[in-house]
């Protein structure tokens, strides 16, 4: 079929706080990082053998993927850092140069191969994508969607020719001086003779730099447009739109866990909830080990992580609830990202527990 590699080095500042801890493909949807879907749908494909390149808290990615056998496949990963003053810290070589340096030690990019961003789940039909990509005889391919003209100011533009030919690209243009609408999604489709055109030993980007290079020196380099699920998690409000998504079932493969106990509403293990005194309106999600105090609301599209604890009489409207979150008495949430440590507004402003300025009141539910 294909190889794999999965981009995972970035630091993720743009969706702080929730990369605080942790890298940004191990950020939950439905109680499952983001890198899983991708990996469960390259398994479904037939795409056994995967690469992941790793800087920032690259253990915690390791630590959970393994070698990829409770997935069907196989998964390896190419650390990018430099010793400091005695310590090895993160120095990401870019997109571009993690593929380099992968193929360097061991020679991994033999076959075609798709690379794609650890933070967006997508549905694509790889298989099609594939045989598009062989059938003109590309080198390089990128995955397109068209999007609304209003939003071309989100993204990277690709402008092609009637055939598919890439002509430019434009980043984030403003609407009025777009040339097209097809946003690149980030996935790639490379021959291994893409690696002759990446330096050694330098950062390197695939989008700021290779690609240029691909267009001027007028290469087989093409662009495809499909229609498909793409969910970037580019920025925190993107977080909160995505999970709101989700929780209503507009995201094929992607389904509620727990036992469906009341319609749209679905429950884990050993809850404590007083179903007589409380207001449920789904779709909503109650981890296990969570408690709801009598008087309170939960108001969907509402997630509440496991061991979470809502006191009497609070309320949470269409929002998320990491793992230990305890809200205060009488306390409303609406439209936000609660953890035991933040909390983040749908606008992505954040606010800390200990924050004096703040009136709400939450925290840590092991306390």
């Amino acid at each position: 079929m294909a190889k794999g590699m999965i981009l995972a080095a970035g630091q993720g500042t743009r969706v702080r706080p929730l990369t605080k801890n942790v890298p940004k493909p191990m950020v939950p949807i439905l109680g499952k990082p983001l890198m899983e879907y991708l990996i469960e749908h390259l398994a479904r494909h037939d795409v056994r053998q995967i690469m992941v390149n790793v800087a920032f808290n690259h253990y915690k990615i390791e630590d959970f993927f393994g070698d990829g056998r409770r997935w069907g496949v196989e998964m390896g990963y190419s650390y990018e850092g430099k010793r400091d003053h005695g310590d090895i810290v993160p120095k990401p070589l870019g997109s571009a140069g993690g593929m380099r340096r992968i193929q360097d030690f061991g020679g991994f990019f033999d076959e075609t191969t798709l690379v794609l961003c650890g933070d967006a789940i997508v549905d694509l039909d790889i298989a099609a994508a594939l045989a598009e990509h062989k059938a003109k005889g590309a080198l390089a391919t990128v995955v397109t969607v068209e999007v609304p003209l209003e939003q071309v100011k989100n993204y990277g533009v690709v402008v092609a020719d009637a055939e598919g030919r890439i002509q430019s690209f434009q980043e984030k243009p403003k609407p009025e001086e777009a040339k097209s609408r097809l946003a690149s999604t980030g996935i790639y489709i490379f021959e291994p003779e893409i690696l002759d055109y990446i330096p050694q030993g330098v950062e390197f980007d695939i989008g700021g730099q290779l690609f240029p290079r691909l267009v001027e020196l007028g290469v087989p380099f093409y662009a495809q447009r499909h229609e498909f699920n793409w969910i970037d998690i580019g920025r925190l409000t993107d977080y909160w739109d995505v999970l709101q998504r989700v929780l209503r079932g507009e995201v094929a493969q992607m389904h509620m866990p727990g036992t469906e106990v009341r319609p749209g509403v679905w429950v884990g293990l050993n809850t404590s909830v007083a179903w007589d005194s409380v207001q449920i309106v789904g779709p909503v999600y109650i981890g296990a080990n969570v408690r709801i105090e009598p008087g309170s609301s939960v108001i969907g599209p509402a997630w509440i992580g496991h061991g979470s604890h809502l006191r009497a009489g609070s309320r949470v409207e269409r929002s998320i609830l990491f793992e230990y979150t305890r809200v205060g008495e009488g306390m409303r949430f609406a439209e936000k990202i609660l953890s035991p440590q933040y909390c983040v507004d749908r606008s992505g402003d954040a606010v800390y527990v200990g924050d004096d300025t703040c009136t709400l009141r939450w925290g840590d539910a092991r306390a």
